[in-house]
């Protein structure tokens, strides 16, 4: 008899996490606990940060970002940026979900959560200046996204045990957008910002890697908690993309503003939480 694909550890994947030894009901359980992370719920402080006036109107310019969780720019006559809240939250919960089942629906749940998640950020912030020759609207690249995505969703049903790998590559084309536009910035916070990024995210890959590669090892020493560290490695992260992102989507899409990358609660602090301002008027960096 088959098992069900709802079934406890019925998925092609199983990480190095050695499986119900810290509970009878969560198989991988500090991978379980280590995905919260990734739900973007950790209150952050708020403050809002009061930018240039024009005709006696003030710039709301308040960008927090917590952890995950893309920035919100709010001003009079400005406008906002919508932001995939909902589709973070449910890659979240469908990772926490994934680990402590292992099963079928688990993975497929955690993967494509990420993967539409990906394709919201992709269809909302990708540069039109990089949209290919046959796309001229926003509205026609929402179609291409749509339907990339859905025979993307479709491939993943082939053989799931390469979706993980498939979904990582994607950071390389993120990286690729991001050395494009560093090159026609000579602004230091965004330069240093980038590089924290990428130093996260390569620690990141490498814990990936190292449980997905070399279990054998790990769990030969006893320390078999490495995708652990990923969740928390790749959240770092993303903590220093968002506010990269929403930087250059300002300096195309609201080029009478210039942003600024700013860090709270101060620069000196060791953890911070790295936001955006808008200032008047916009230079190009």
């Amino acid at each position: 008899r088959m098992p069900s694909i709802f079934s406890y550890q019925s998925a092609e994947v199983d990480w190095c996490e050695s499986n119900f030894v810290r509970s009878a009901v969560i198989a991988e359980y500090y991978n379980t606990v280590s995905a919260l992370g990734r739900l973007g719920l950790l209150p952050g402080p708020q403050e809002l940060l009061w930018g240039p006036t024009q005709h006696g109107t003030s710039l709301l310019s308040f960008l927090l970002l917590a952890p995950l969780n893309f920035l919100v720019l709010e001003g009079a006559g400005v406008g906002s940026l919508c932001h995939p809240k909902v589709p973070l939250l449910l890659a979240g919960l469908f990772s926490m979900y994934f680990h402590m089942t292992l099963s079928y629906v688990g993975q497929l749940l955690d993967e494509l959560s990420i993967l539409w998640t990906l394709a919201v950020a992709y269809s909302f912030w990708y540069p039109q200046a990089y949209f290919p020759k046959c796309i001229k609207t926003r509205r026609h690249f929402f179609w291409l996204t749509g339907i990339t995505t859905i025979i993307s969703t479709l491939m993943s049903f082939v053989k799931p045990t390469l979706n993980a790998y498939a979904l990582n590559c994607i950071a390389f084309h993120l990286l690729y957008l991001t050395w494009k536009e560093l090159k026609k910035c000579n602004d230091k916070r965004v330069h240093r910002m980038a590089a924290v990024m990428v130093m996260w995210w390569a620690l990141a890959i490498t814990s990936w890697i190292s449980d997905r590669w070399l279990c054998w090892l790990w769990q030969a020493i006893n320390f078999p908690y490495f995708h652990s560290f990923w969740h928390v490695l790749i959240a770092l992260s993303l903590l220093y993309c968002c506010p990269l992102v929403i930087y250059f989507d300002v300096s195309y899409e609201m080029p009478s503003f210039k942003p600024k990358l700013e860090y709270w609660p101060s620069d000196s602090w060791p953890v911070v939480v790295p936001y955006v301002t808008l200032e008047e008027p916009h230079k190009q960096c």
